[in-house]
């Protein structure tokens, strides 16, 4: 049987002023009406929920849940992408991540950061009172206007800056492993843990903590030309979340990786709906299935060409024709033999 379940989608991107996408109850209704079983909840977002409330209140943290799964719906895990942004910023993105803040942190960093803190650990409270066990968040960044190694970096600048990154996220670690809750990066270019081996230099500055888990996007890895796969056969037993998320890589001659400054649509590198890109979800859901993951298949909806709602519809029936029910036997056992130690010291000339 398949540990693995959905599907589940991330209302970050659905959530608006027009129904059913301006209320709780009517999200999660029109979720359930596409096939969807789960929804990852954005928490900066007071139209799905208020979280210093949930944080404090199991009453109110029943009743979002309670209201959900009167829809078949169940809160698959809480996100704070942008708070956690937040824990670290380079001053060169001060005024562009303002925006994640409330109005009157902008221009003070210093406090615009405790409140990132502030947040984790609410998210942390929040996330035990629904009887959640992960966590989906972004790292923050202090090193990326640095990740291209020209001018050359001074030695000890990378060392430094994950220091500072583990110093500021190791009492948030703390918070949720008290809460009994894992908490999952989103391995994502402008974070400083973006690759394999961003996040083992983060893992090695938490000295291996038992809660420093991945939310694992393999559009993220496609556009940086990372081999997904083997990063599952690498990181397995780190992968707390799954986000089922395609994009395409189609390089020419103008322009590759980096993109060359252009817009979504034109840049070489592209966010697609499910199908629609060069994603091997196949080998990846046969990857996570050989290695039992047991949480959620999450569709984050992408797509510099398709409507979010057509996405959405479509991605629910991709998730559930991809989820693989694993066998409880061998294909062969039809011509197996009864175990017998004596039989076998035989066949091996022991007796």
């Amino acid at each position: 049987m398949s540990k693995m379940k959905g599907p589940a989608l991330f209302l970050a991107q659905f959530m608006g002023d027009e129904k059913p996408f301006d209320a709780w109850d009517n999200v999660t209704r029109w979720a359930a009406s596409l096939g969807y079983r789960g929804v990852q909840v954005p928490t900066p977002d007071l139209r799905c929920m208020d979280l210093s409330l949930a944080a404090e209140s199991q009453d109110y943290c029943d009743e979002l849940a309670g209201s959900a799964r009167e829809h078949g719906i169940e809160i698959t895990e809480l996100s704070t992408h942008l708070q956690g942004q937040l824990v670290a910023v380079h001053p060169a993105y001060d005024e562009m991540f303002d925006t994640f803040a409330p109005v009157e942190l902008h221009g003070k960093p210093s406090e615009r950061t405790e409140w990132a803190r502030q947040q984790l650990f609410l998210a942390a409270r929040a996330s035990a009172r629904l009887g959640l066990d992960s966590h989906a968040t972004f790292s923050g960044a202090l090193l990326w206007p640095y990740m291209y190694p020209w001018p050359q970096r001074p030695a000890g600048l990378i060392d430094e800056g994950f220091r500072e990154l583990a110093r500021r996220w190791r009492p948030i670690l703390d918070a949720f492993d008290d809460a009994g809750v894992d908490v999952c990066f989103e391995i994502h270019p402008g974070e400083d843990l973006h690759d394999g081996a961003s996040f083992e230099r983060f893992l090695a500055g938490v000295d291996e903590h038992p809660r420093a888990k991945i939310l694992f996007d393999p559009s993220h890895f496609l556009l940086q030309q990372l081999d997904y796969l083997d990063f599952i056969d690498r990181y397995h037993e780190r992968i707390g979340m799954f986000h089922v998320k395609d994009a395409e890589f189609n390089p020419n001659g103008r322009a590759g990786v980096y993109g060359g400054y252009l817009d979504w649509i034109e840049r070489p590198g592209r966010f697609r709906s499910l199908g629609d890109g060069q994603v091997d979800f196949k080998g990846i859901f046969s990857k996570l299935a050989q290695y039992d993951f047991s949480g959620w298949a999450v569709v984050e909806w992408e797509c510099c060409l398709k409507h979010p709602e057509d996405g959405a519809r479509e991605g629910a029936a991709f998730v559930t024709d991809h989820i693989i029910r694993r066998t409880d036997r061998a294909f062969d056992d039809f011509a197996g033999a009864a175990t017998e130690v004596s039989r076998n010291r035989r066949l091996l000339g022991l007796e």
